[in-house]
């Protein structure tokens, strides 16, 4: 399925999905003025062709003791293969999603800790892998993801 053969209507519960995924089908179905057999024809659809990959839940990591995120930019040896380069960071439960880059720097990894010392400890152990040659850290203050409302005065 390509963004061709998805319609208005189609483009218009994966909004839905995508702001509330605990959404009803009676609710969707009445704000795309559908049935609502109809709406969960479509979403079937949607998930069988791999549109909808899965439905998940949204976390404030801060009240759970880890609210500090970090990007952490790393290169590797010229001989490091991008399966070496995931494997380096997918083990570490710090790593909320890795990112192989082409180019300069190798992967990009997105971490949440606990605390700045937390985050130095997760840095020291990536610079421990021996294929690792740098890094380069970035705190996040703020963050606005795609599907969110954006923050006050955006």
């Amino acid at each position: 399925m390509s963004d061709e053969t998805l319609d208005a209507t189609d483009r218009e519960i994966l909004e839905l999905l995508r702001e509330d995924a605990r959404r009803t089908l009676s609710d969707i179905a009445a704000r795309v003025t559908l049935s609502t057999a109809a709406v969960k024809r479509r979403i079937d659809r949607l998930q069988e062709a791999g549109v909808i990959l899965g439905y998940t839940v949204r976390v404030d990591h801060s009240k759970l003791g880890w609210g500090v995120e970090a990007f952490t930019e790393l290169r590797f040896f010229g001989t490091t293969n991008v399966d070496e380069i995931v494997q380096t960071t997918t083990r570490m439960p710090e790593a909320q999603a890795v990112f192989t880059i082409a180019g300069d720097p190798d992967a990009l990894v997105w971490l949440r800790v606990r605390d700045m010392a937390h985050l130095q400890r997760t840095i020291d152990e990536l610079r421990r892998s021996h294929r690792v040659t740098s890094t380069k850290t970035l705190i996040v203050l703020d963050s606005w993801a795609g599907g969110e409302y954006p923050p006050d005065g955006a």
